[in-house]
């Protein structure tokens, strides 16, 4: 009996633990909030992706894959529902990819969107709305590996060509030839070492050509400083001259003229009279013998 007893003690135990866990596992996966649903429809392989992956806007998780089938409304194509928080900001502009989640390689499906300031997508779960899907990083290498191996052998046969015999011989010229330069280099290095030294002395010597050249150029400035006060001067003397010494002179002249007339009158008189000089001038007086002559007037003489 006590063997039955602890059997079914621990058969009870066993069942409780599971009904907790089942418990645990509603409540963990329980959805907290209004959903919507969308769809995707596409021609691309989605390896990778299984229902119940995850749903993310731009990292952050959103929701889930609720079903994977065919599109019955597009032969060959693949649908793909998805239940979206409401709260997610899902526009007409809004893409998807299908990434791969770290080292498992299991797929989830990003979401992300070109312009954020589109117009809302609205949802309607009895018809989905379309999310078109874009393809992921490794689909578009996928997409273009046929390119990528065309140019790998475009470069393995360049790289063929470049190794060929003949152009081994070219690059081995090439090579002399670039040593030769380097060689030619250094000879012309040490050629031009003592004129690197004395450069020095040249800058020095420069230094004070331009220094003199400078204090040159500084009396140069102060002569012309005093040519223009100079120059200045010679025009106020030459204004002078012509507003005030030019017309005294032209007055001086004249009245000189005018003198010289006076004085060429009385010489002229003199020549004229000489008497003149005596008895100043006007009509001489009669002598003796001439008519008129009175003997009274004339000073010193008895009648």
């Amino acid at each position: 009996m006590e063997n039955k007893a602890h059997a079914l003690a621990a058969g009870t135990f066993v069942l409780a633990l599971m009904a907790l866990l089942v418990a645990m596992a509603v409540w963990l996966t329980r959805d907290s909030g209004e959903r919507h649903f969308y769809d995707i429809s596409t021609a691309q392989a989605i390896s990778g992706l299984q229902a119940q992956a995850g749903v993310r806007f731009r990292g952050v998780p959103v929701g889930k894959v609720e079903s994977i089938g065919f599109d019955p409304e597009a032969k060959g194509q693949v649908l793909v529902r998805m239940s979206v928080d409401a709260n997610t900001p899902i526009t007409r502009s809004t893409f998807a990819t299908i990434t791969a989640q770290g080292v498992t390689g299991l797929g989830f499906i990003q979401l992300d969107d070109d312009a954020p300031q589109a117009e809302r997508l609205a949802a309607d779960d009895a018809n989905p709305p379309r999310i078109p899907l874009r393809p992921g990083v490794v689909d578009q290498l996928l997409q273009q590996s046929a390119t990528i191996l065309g140019q790998i052998q475009q470069v393995g046969a360049g790289l063929t060509h470049l190794i060929s015999p003949d152009n081994q011989a070219s690059v081995q010229t090439a090579i002399t030839q670039i040593g030769s330069a380097a060689g030619s280099v250094s000879q012309l290095a040490t050629a031009l070492r003592p004129t690197l030294t004395t450069l020095p002395a040249l800058s020095r010597q420069s230094s004070q050509t331009l220094q003199s050249l400078q204090t040159a150029a500084g009396d140069i400035s102060a002569a012309a400083s005093q040519m223009g006060d100079a120059s200045t001067t010679l025009v106020h003397t030459i204004d002078t001259f012509g507003t005030a010494t030019l017309p005294k002179l032209g007055e001086v002249a004249d009245e000189t003229t005018l003198t010289m007339r006076q004085l060429r009158r009385t010489v002229s008189a003199v020549d004229e009279n000489p008497q003149a000089l005596i008895f100043g001038s006007g009509a001489p007086a009669p002598g003796p013998g001439e008519a008129g002559f009175n003997a009274k007037n004339v000073k010193g003489v008895k009648p």
